[in-house]
């Protein structure tokens, strides 16, 4: 990957980037309790960069702070001159998320909802921002461009399903209806029930794609079939599959 932080030393370019792709690919494989942690770590990558910038000067490795949300709050306290985004928008957004690391446990006791899967998005989101806000300084970009640069950073491209009113509909002609099942699982967060995924890759007969694709890529450990709920979840191996056969 080409330099995109000028100016930054490369092992704390190198660490947040690293962050970021974990936060993507944990959220990407449902895992939303990694992603959460993971957060935590591209905050302290975040705070280093932003604090040897400040200083002008970077010690040999990233260090993390000693407290997160005084010592982003005294980067509020930088000349005038390094603008508002570096002295005070990537700090606060670092404490924001930060907290959502420390303070939001996903199992806690008490709460109507599991907040894990809605957290991960909001984690997913700022770090998003975050590293955004960092190519768009660091390499001079508008915008819109850091967040191409953003989005390129990950593999995943899923233009190839779409959304059409209340269904969705697979844009490559002649997949097999394994790879097709597998696609469309991939592009939802949560289990699909089996009748929602024969109508949306459109399979002529229920019980003929249950016994020759769901029931078969449930022993190969592609995905999860549970026959007495009829749901169906993409398992890591069937992501692994998409990404590395399908989307290419």
């Amino acid at each position: 990957m080409k330099k995109l932080l000028l100016n930054v030393p490369d092992a704390y370019e190198d660490e947040l980037f690293k962050r970021y792709k974990e936060i993507e690919r944990n959220f990407r494989e449902r895992r939303w309790e990694p992603a959460e942690l993971n957060g935590g770590k591209l905050c302290e990558a975040s705070y280093a960069i932003l604090k040897g910038h400040v200083d002008g000067t970077y010690p040999s490795i990233p260090k993390k702070p000693d407290r997160m949300l005084p010592d982003c709050q005294k980067l509020e306290n930088a000349p005038v001159s390094f603008g508002r985004s570096v002295r005070l928008q990537i700090p606060r957004m670092i404490v924001a998320l930060y907290e959502i690391r420390n303070g939001r446990n996903v199992g806690h006791i008490g709460g109507d909802v599991d907040p894990s899967h809605m957290d991960a998005v909001c984690v997913l989101h700022m770090a998003k921002w975050i590293v955004g806000e960092f190519i768009r300084i660091f390499h001079g970009v508008p915008t819109d461009e850091a967040t191409r640069i953003v989005e390129s950073l990950t593999d995943r491209h899923i233009d190839v399903v779409w959304k059409t009113g209340n269904k969705k509909r697979i844009l490559i002609p002649g997949l097999p209806m394994l790879n097709k099942a597998l696609l469309m699982l991939y592009s939802e967060v949560e289990p699909m029930a089996e009748a929602t995924l024969v109508d949306y890759i459109e399979h002529s007969n229920a019980s003929v794609f249950r016994r020759d694709v769901l029931r078969k890529a449930h022993k190969a450990k592609l995905l999860e079939y549970d026959d007495k709920s009829k749901m169906v979840e993409i398992s890591p191996l069937g992501i692994k599959r998409v990404e590395e056969q399908i989307l290419v």
